[in-house]
This record gives C-alpha cells, sequence and structure tokens, in this order.
C-alpha cells in the first residue's frame, strides 16, 4: 500500500515476528537489506513500529536500571544507618537476578520491557528481603556476641543460623504470596483478561 506521508509517498511493509525476538529479527533484516538491497536517490529506509518504541525503551532502562539501584541503595543507607549492612543486603541482588536470568533463559523468553522492569521489581523484592533478614539477625547476633565474650558457651554462628531459621517461614510466605500472584501475567499470552 503506498501513502502520503509528511508530503512523501511512502510504501509500509509490516511484518509479524512471534517466534524470536523483535530486535534480533529486525538487527537481521537491516543487515541483509544493506548488503542486497541498493536504494536509487530520493530514496530511503526507515524501521518503525514496535521496535522504535523497544529501542526508545531500552534508552530509558539503561538511565532508569542504575538510577533505581542507586535510590535502592540509598533508601537502604537511610533505614539501616549502616554503610557496610546496606552493602550487605545489596549484595544479595546480582545472585537473585541471576537466578532470574536463568529463568528466563530456561523458559525461552525473550528480553522485553517487560522482562527489564520485572528484574528492577526482583531487585526490590530482593532489598527488602534482606533488610528484613538483616534487621532480625543483627539482635540476634549481637546478643550472641555479647554471651560469647562473657560466658563463652554459644558460639556466634550458631546463634545466626538459628535466627534465620526462625525467619525462614516469614520470608517464604511473602516470596510465594507475590510469586503465585504473579503466575497468571508470566504465563498469560494476550493483554487484560482472558
Amino acid at each position: 500500500m503506498i501513502q502520503d506521508e509528511d508530503g512523501q509517498l511512502v510504501a509500509l511493509v509490516s511484518v509479524d515476528v512471534a517466534d524470536r525476538a523483535l530486535a534480533d529479527f529486525v538487527h537481521d533484516a537491516q543487515r541483509t537489506v544493506a548488503q542486497r538491497v541498493k536504494l536509487p536517490p530520493g530514496y530511503r529506509l526507515d524501521w518503525a513500529g514496535q521496535f522504535k518504541y523497544y529501542e526508545r525503551a531500552q534508552t530509558r532502562l539503561a538511565l532508569v536500571i542504575p538510577l533505581t539501584l542507586l535510590l535502592v541503595f540509598v533508601l537502604l543507607y537511610f533505614n539501616l544507618r549502616s554503610a557496610p549492612e546496606t552493602v550487605i543486603v545489596m549484595l544479595a541482588v546480582p545472585f537473585s537476578l541471576i537466578g532470574a536470568v536463568w529463568l528466563v533463559w530456561l523458559l525461552h523468553y525473550n528480553l522485553s520491557v517487560a522482562v527489564w522492569v520485572g528484574m528492577i521489581a526482583l531487585a526490590g523484592l530482593d532489598a527488602e528481603t534482606g533488610t528484613v533478614m538483616l534487621l532480625y539477625l543483627k539482635p540476634r547476633a549481637r546478643s550472641a556476641s555479647n554471651a560469647w565474650r562473657a560466658q563463652g558457651s554459644r558460639d556466634l554462628t550458631e546463634a545466626i543460623v538459628e535466627g534465620a531459621a526462625h525467619r525462614i517461614r516469614p520470608k517464604m510466605m511473602t516470596v510465594c504470596a507475590i510469586l503465585f500472584g504473579l503466575l497468571p501475567i508470566m504465563w498469560g499470552h494476550a493483554a487484560g483478561p482472558t
């Protein structure tokens, strides 16, 4: 179909890509077109549609993701009032993201804006559960350390393991509630209720 856009004739070609990542398809198509198609003078080729939106979102996410992690770090610091404790909580974030990347790979999902937003949410959830665990373990470790110095009877590691065991059930309940709430979104294929 030939249309008029900005005072110029435009021919649109639509492609529906279902079985692979849109960005990968467009990059392959751009390379193939550049090798095989020679445009006459006065003609131009533009890649638009969802790909253009994806590129814009990718540019924004390159700024938003580090900014979000910095904001989480600052908020944790104001909450915990300790740089080492904040670093301890933040060190857990990359390990949870590694698990998310593996799951995306195992389920053969394409990286999209929704996946990146989910990873940002996962980083927030990880920081939250790490903070809860740290705040619960701090008094246990402190009292065990004092008792260990005074009596030498209680091992600090044993007190920390015991404190962590008491916190597992509430953490698992929180994580399972979030996971089960998000399963319909993870396996849904359409927008809105189906």
